[in-house]
């Protein structure tokens, strides 16, 4: 048989090449004598240059960056061709802060503008930003700041940083040092910048925002959006509103101020890293994420997925931490068969949840041999 593998990340354990590699050497250690095709996969969240990395064997250039509180942290950025790609999640991610952190009234995508300041610097015409897991809700005001362009009041002074501070913004003090690269931001949120839907609403909260923070930040956004139509000539005209702008707490709003444009993150991996041609070739594919639920269904990176096996005649085993989806609404979507981590443990009552956090490997190897015995022998 050939067996394509291309699982997400399953967040809080395992990066999504580490969950393909457990369920490989599963599968192997029952029959070794199988074909298998390992894709991880991502969007534009957390993982997304490890997965590209693995896919195109670009060039790896590591960069020190600061976190969203300022704290020096670890980034890279990956050279393909004329391409760069960054990742936001390694300089505003929310897995960077613990609980007691998060506050999007002060938290910055500064580390992120040091990421694509280097990229600049390799020489590439077009830079990718992976947008997705992110801290921060300043519009890319951080990002700016460190491309040259710091938000500043009406006295010319820079802004401190953060997305409250954004409602004080009067005008940008420089030009972003972007030597005519392009930019891409790659994400499937296509919520606008503001209002009811925007990303103060609706990802404010889990960023640690209360509802006075949340009003708050909608003004600022609003506010900073309008300082951005008219310092910068690419700006397209009713920004709040676009899809996209909201994603990443308004870092797509600043892509798409500095003239880029949006395009689903999703889309853009699969395409890079070959998935059709590995989907027209393969008699089974196993994919997987932490956590399989109701949202999965609604065009995350699983049920992509399955749609396109399905698509294709092909059986589609989902493997997760958790499934809270029911057998039919999981057919109607694709997928063959599901899984579970915490079940496999003996589920919630057995200590399942903790099994499923400590020894995920573990189980993903041995749920993946059973796979093996049921479709290959």
């Amino acid at each position: 048989m050939r067996i394509l593998i291309c699982p997400d990340k399953f967040a809080g354990t395992l990066s999504a090449p580490e969950v393909a590699a457990a369920v490989t050497q599963g599968w192997h250690s029952v029959v070794p004598a199988d074909e298998t095709v390992a894709r991880p996969l991502a969007d534009g969240g957390p993982g997304f240059v490890e997965v590209l990395a693995g896919a195109t064997g670009g060039r790896r250039i590591p960069v020190r960056t600061v976190d969203p509180l300022g704290r020096p942290a670890e980034g890279e950025v990956l050279v393909v061709g004329d391409t760069a790609y960054v990742e936001s999640a390694q300089a505003c991610g929310l897995h960077l802060l613990s609980t007691a952190e998060r506050d999007p009234k002060t938290t910055t995508s500064y580390g992120l503008g040091l990421l694509v300041a280097a990229a600049v610097e390799t020489g590439v015409r077009r830079i990718v930003l992976g947008l997705g897991g992110s801290a921060t809700n300043d519009c890319g005001g951080g990002m700016l700041a460190a491309l040259g362009a710091a938000p500043v009041d009406a006295a010319g002074l820079a802004l401190p940083y953060g997305g409250a501070a954004l409602a004080a913004a009067e005008g940008l003090g420089g030009t972003p040092r972007l030597r005519g690269v392009e930019l891409v931001a790659a994400t499937d949120v296509d919520s606008p910048l503001t209002g009811l839907h925007g990303a103060s609403n609706v990802f404010g909260p889990q960023k640690g925002a209360t509802r006075e923070d949340v009003l708050l930040l909608d003004a600022a956004l609003e506010r900073f959006a309008d300082v951005l139509a008219h310092a910068l000539p690419d700006c397209p005209p009713g920004l709040t509103a676009l899809p996209g702008a909201g994603a990443a707490g308004g870092l797509g709003a600043a892509v798409l101020a500095l003239g880029g444009r949006c395009e689903s993150g999703i889309a853009l991996v699969t395409r890079v890293i070959g998935l059709d041609e590995a989907l027209d070739a393969a008699d089974l594919v196993i994919t997987g994420e932490g956590s399989f639920d109701h949202q999965s269904l609604r065009g995350k990176v699983v049920t992509g997925v399955a749609g396109s096996a399905r698509d294709r005649g092909i059986p589609c085993v989902v493997v997760a931490g958790r499934v809270s989806t029911g057998r039919r609404e999981a057919a109607v979507a694709g997928i063959t068969e599901t899984y579970s981590l915490v079940d496999h443990f003996g589920g919630e009552e057995r200590g399942g949840v903790e099994a499923a956090m400590t020894r995920p490997a573990d189980g993903l190897r041995e749920i993946a041999a059973d796979l093996a015995r049921q479709w290959s022998r």
